[in-house]
């Protein structure tokens, strides 16, 4: 097993690949995109981790307050995604890099770590299963299938804003709101646009692009967020046939 691990730092996230999608030669516009925002967000105490191979194995977490997401509490962090794929999973490379963001928190004096969870397991959301195994708990729900976890270290918990639990919007166009953290949301967005235009269907990609967007949406977040009819619809980022059974075209 190999336990080689690298945090991204100012000085080595132009030379290291961010795991999601590797490319040797030509660059990948969605990766040069998570590159610039990770820029900004390093200053702010964001944390990705990974292991020195070719692959996908990686923790990224950041303190709630400036983490991109709609959650409330103070002195926490907040753990966006835990991600071992492919021949690297079963190998202890999940569990080891979780324990390393939960020594970092208690190294530093937070209260606890939360994330993102449902309750019917979504995919582009890390494992909530396996975070249970450490402790974790649902603190906080919205009511249309989406928890808060946290693994509290002082008894304090997280929670979701009043706006989140009523996941509601003017507009009934398609709407997604997206920040530019995943390296998978760029194509998707251009993907789902280009389709949205071919078939004129009425729609919004409205890009959260500051933290002050981000900790004010009318939804729960983790870098994606879609509406339709003025109803909160997923997380998840789609393809175009998982956008057709939500416009409930053939």
């Amino acid at each position: 097993m190999n336990t080689d691990f690298i945090n991204l730092k100012e000085e080595n996230l132009s030379l290291e690949h961010l795991c999601c999608i590797i490319r040797s030669k030509k660059l990948h516009p969605g990766v040069e995109a998570k590159r610039q925002w990770l820029a900004e967000r390093l200053k702010e105490g964001h944390v990705f981790r990974k292991l020195d191979a070719r692959g996908t194995v990686f923790i990224e977490y950041a303190p709630l307050e400036t983490a991109w997401v709609p959650i409330t509490g103070g002195n926490y962090y907040y753990l966006y995604c835990l991600w071992v794929s492919g021949s690297f999973k079963g190998k202890g490379y999940g569990k080891s890099l979780m324990e390393y963001c939960l020594a970092d928190a208690r190294a530093k004096g937070k209260s606890g770590v939360c994330m993102l969870g449902a309750q019917k397991q979504k995919a582009w959301l890390s494992d909530q299963s396996f975070a249970k195994k450490f402790g974790f708990e649902t603190v906080d729900t919205t009511g249309n299938g989406y928890d808060l976890l946290a693994l509290s270290f002082d008894g304090t918990i997280p929670k979701f804003p009043e706006n989140v639990k009523n996941p509601e919007i003017e507009s009934k166009d398609l709407t997604v709101f997206y920040d530019m953290q995943c390296p998978f949301v760029y194509q998707t967005v251009e993907t789902l646009r280009r389709f949205c235009v071919e078939q004129n269907v009425p729609a919004s990609f409205l890009q959260v692009d500051t933290l002050e967007k981000a900790k004010g949406l009318p939804c729960v977040f983790n870098n994606w967020g879609v509406f339709y009819k003025g109803r909160f619809e997923t997380v998840n980022l789609l393809d175009v046939s998982q956008l057709k059974r939500i416009l409930k075209l053939k």
